[in-house]
C-alpha cells in the first residue's frame, strides 16, 4: 500500500470528520450511536484514542520488517477479546469525561489529527512501526487501519446526528479494497449496491438479508474483526 495514498485518504476523511464535529450542540453530544454504550463524545474520543497511538509507535525503533497486513490486524484474537473491548469502551469514555465540553473534545480530535498526519509524512516510503498489540507493521498498513476506524465511525457519528454521511471517495475507496479482491469489486458492481450500501453491510453498518446472503457470499468479503 502506497504511504501518499494512505496519508491523503486519511487526512480528508479526519478533516471531514473534524468539520462535522464542529457546532455540535450540548445535547447531542450525549445522543446514543449503535456502538452501545457509547454516545456521540464516547466515538469521536475512541477514534481520537486509537489515532494518538502513532506518535509513540513512530518515536520507539523500527521492527526489522513487517510481519502482519492490515486485513491480518483485524483478526479474531485477543485484541478484540472481550477484556480487550471492555477496556477499549472505558478508554474512550475516560477520555470523553476528561474534556471539559464537547467543543473541547472536538477541538483535541482536530489537533491529534492533524500532528498525526504530519509525523506520518515525514516518514520514508516502506518504514515499519510496532503497534501496542505487537504487531510488526508497514507503517502505510496501519495507518489504513485508522482510515477504517475514522470512515466507519464517521459514518455511525453521522447516523446518530442524523446527518447525510460525509465519507469521502478516497477513504472509501481503501475501505472496499481491503474487504475485496478485485474480482469481489467487479461482482459488486454487477449486484447493483452503491459502495456506500456496500461498506454499511460489510461492517455490520446496515443488516444483510437472508435473500441477500448469497450474493454477499460470491463478493468473497474478507470479514473484519471489529471491536
Amino acid at each position: 500500500m502506497d504511504n501518499g495514498r494512505v496519508a491523503e485518504a486519511f487526512r480528508l476523511e479526519a478533516e471531514q470528520l473534524a468539520r462535522a464535529m464542529t457546532g455540535v450542540s450540548a445535547a447531542e453530544w450525549r445522543l446514543p450511536t449503535r456502538c452501545a454504550p457509547w454516545n456521540v463524545s464516547d466515538v469521536l474520543a475512541h477514534v481520537r484514542v486509537v489515532i494518538a497511538w502513532l506518535p509513540d509507535m513512530l518515536a520507539a525503533p523500527a521492527p526489522t520488517r513487517a510481519e502482519v497486513s492490515a486485513v491480518e490486524y483485524y483478526q479474531p484474537d485477543d485484541r478484540f477479546a472481550p477484556d480487550t473491548n471492555a477496556a477499549r469502551i472505558a478508554l474512550a469514555q475516560d477520555h470523553a469525561a476528561e474534556q471539559l465540553s464537547g467543543a473541547a473534545l472536538a477541538d483535541d480530535f482536530n489537533s491529534t489529527w492533524q500532528r498525526v498526519d504530519r509525523l506520518c509524512r515525514d516518514e520514508p516510503e516502506g518504514r515499519v512501526v510496532r503497534t501496542r498489540h505487537g504487531d510488526p507493521m508497514l507503517l502505510s498498513e496501519f495507518l489504513l487501519t485508522r482510515v477504517v476506524e475514522v470512515a466507519v465511525h464517521g459514518l455511525d457519528l453521522a447516523d446518530a446526528l442524523g446527518r447525510e454521511p460525509w465519507l469521502t471517495s478516497q477513504a472509501a475507496d481503501l475501505v472496499q479494497g481491503l474487504l475485496l479482491d478485485p474480482d469481489g469489486a467487479a461482482a459488486l458492481e454487477k449486484l447493483g449496491w452503491s459502495q456506500l450500501r456496500f461498506l454499511r453491510k460489510a461492517t455490520g453498518r446496515e443488516p444483510i438479508t437472508s435473500e441477500e446472503a448469497s450474493d454477499v457470499s460470491r463478493l468473497g468479503i474478507r470479514w473484519l474483526t471489529l471491536g
